[in-house]
């Protein structure tokens, strides 16, 4: 079936059920504060809930790089495999926690496991696929990210029927059941001849470790890169964790219905954004090497006034439109980094590459929950949401001003 030449979408098919449980699992916690603080005491502080939502970001940035490494030196069938089976056994865990450094080693934990994922999954849909497909393919397996998001605002709807214990412990299940299928269909694309970061016998491995970081490091193109991967997840990353709680302070609903109403309306639009981001970076770079670039700009932009919106709008149509032009922009930029980084940087590296990319953005992540989470609780939310835009801004002039690609795939001389 891998050498089908119906396998690269059949590829992205299976990885689209990863990418799924990936975002689902980690995003039913945001929406599940109110339920688990009925038991757990510490989780009715605004402060400690972004504490919780941090660690998770923290571990899982420190493990980006190494399982970008990783996934560039071992198999990434079973990389993959192995991710989804532990962070799947985590959140089947988390239906037993009774405190809350349960809950907090346990994320800990799940942010070693998820970090192994997204590397090696998008380095091999973007060594299967050719320039004529690569945005479209990246940006359906990103779609699955969206529903995942999507359905696990449906955490806080589920827990009130049954109980967040149930909920933690059913998504748990279906995770494990899924890395069986795996284990059956998906396969490692077939090495080629060339000599690979880890291939050659006459360089020990820590120098070829440092070879291929030190070739990034020393590509401008690729800071540039990290720069703006950074900045543009500062906003992802507090929509993903704390717009549930704004459309519930803005629109003065219970949490069970502002959960769902927020992440739906990110996802559904995010679906949209990575479809239209991947046609048109696909088709526009055969006509223009910049197309992909031009692309991502795009997406970047129609974040901003999103931004604004979503910060200083306090009525239903607003911060819903907000939503869904923040969803849609966002959506285009997701589906356009990993092509972008193909254009600057060798097939031998992009595993890495995406992996030190995941961190920076991480860790951007990781600071902004906490400092929302203060926000939060200062009443400030929504005029730190609003604030985000001016970096985003930045962020895209140093992007159009320095990302100059002279081909669709980066070539190692």
């Amino acid at each position: 079936m891998a050498r089908s030449k119906n396998y690269p979408w059949i590829l992205v098919g299976l990885l689209w059920g990863v990418a799924l449980l990936n975002y689902m699992d980690r995003q039913m916690l945001s929406v599940m504060r109110p339920a688990m603080q009925m038991d757990i005491a510490e989780l009715r502080t605004a402060t400690n809930f972004g504490y919780l939502m941090a660690i998770f970001l923290w571990i899982y940035g420190l493990m980006s790089p190494v399982s970008g490494i990783f996934a560039d030196k071992f198999n990434r069938k079973w990389l993959i495999v192995l991710s989804l089976f532990v962070w799947s056994g985590v959140t089947f865990a988390m239906g037993f926690a009774t405190t809350f450094n349960q809950i907090y080693w346990l994320r800990a934990i799940m942010g070693i496991s998820e970090a192994l994922y997204i590397p090696a999954g998008l380095s091999l849909i973007a060594d299967v696929h050719s320039s004529k497909t690569r945005s479209l393919a990246i940006g359906i397996h990103m779609t699955g990210f969206y529903v995942g998001q999507g359905l696990g605002g449906f955490g806080a709807t589920v827990a009130a029927a049954f109980s967040w214990q149930t909920t933690f412990q059913s998504f748990g299940i279906i995770g494990i059941l899924y890395s069986l299928v795996l284990i059956l269909f998906l396969k490692e694309k077939e090495k080629s001849a060339e000599t690979t970061l880890f291939d050659d016998p006459q360089i020990k491995v820590p120098s070829k470790l440092f070879k291929g970081l030190a070739l990034l490091f020393s590509n401008i193109a690729f800071w540039v890169i990290l720069f703006y991967f950074a900045v543009v997840s500062l906003p992802g990353w507090a929509c993903k964790n704390w717009l549930p709680t704004l459309f519930a302070q803005d629109l003065k609903i219970p949490m069970a219905q502002a959960g769902p109403l927020s992440t739906i309306t990110i996802a559904a639009s995010s679906f949209l954004g990575v479809i239209i981001g991947g046609v048109l970076s696909d088709k526009w770079v055969q006509k223009n090497i910049m197309g992909r670039v031009y692309t991502s700009a795009i997406g970047m932009a129609l974040t901003i006034p999103s931004l604004l919106l979503v910060g200083f709008g306090h009525t239903l149509f607003a911060v819903i439109s907000a939503a869904l032009c923040f969803g849609i922009g966002y959506g285009i930029f997701d589906a356009n980094n990993m092509p972008i980084l193909c254009q600057f940087v060798s097939s031998k590296y992009r595993a890495t590459a995406y992996g030190l990319m995941n961190m920076t953005g991480v860790f951007a992540g990781a600071l902004i929950t906490s400092l929302m989470g203060k926000s939060s609780d200062a009443g400030n939310l929504g005029k730190d949401f609003a604030m985000l835009a001016g970096i985003v801004l930045l962020a895209l002039i140093l992007q159009l001003y320095f990302l100059r690609p002279k081909d669709n795939d980066f070539a190692e001389v």
